[in-house]
């Protein structure tokens, strides 16, 4: 039976939920919102891992966050060789997944057509 899920997706889902706890248990930043791990992605070698977090307020709190998670990425790092016994341990970066706000935007102006559109119907 073929396997489901590549290696590089079971670590990255590991990484993930390990991140997670990291983040809620033992980084004590200051700069740092409430950050949600929403997603990692692997290098085929899993040298490399981008990892995709969203955070609640606006974009100077995702920006500090971004700068509070680049300054904890090694301490990161260090943990997660611990946690998980990886051979290598990939190097992280964090990137503000801002694919909420860009669906917000999109139902914004979905909403901003059909005012018109009504109004447009209204007039005739």
């Amino acid at each position: 039976m073929p396997r489901e899920f590549s290696r590089s997706l079971r670590v990255g889902e590991q990484i993930r939920r390990e991140l997670a706890d990291l983040l809620r248990s033992e980084v004590k930043d200051p700069g740092m919102g409430l950050v949600t791990v929403g997603d990692v992605e692997l290098s085929k070698d899993l040298s490399h891992a981008r990892v995709y977090f969203t955070v609640l307020g606006d974009e100077s709190a995702a920006t500090a966050t971004a700068t509070a998670l680049g300054r904890a990425s090694g301490f990161l790092r260090r943990e997660l060789g611990r946690r998980m016994r990886l051979r290598i341990v990939p190097e992280l970066q964090f990137v503000f997944d801002d694919s909420e706000l860009r669906g917000a935007r999109v139902d914004e102006l979905i909403e901003q057509a059909r005012r018109k559109d009504r109004e447009r119907g209204s007039e005739d």
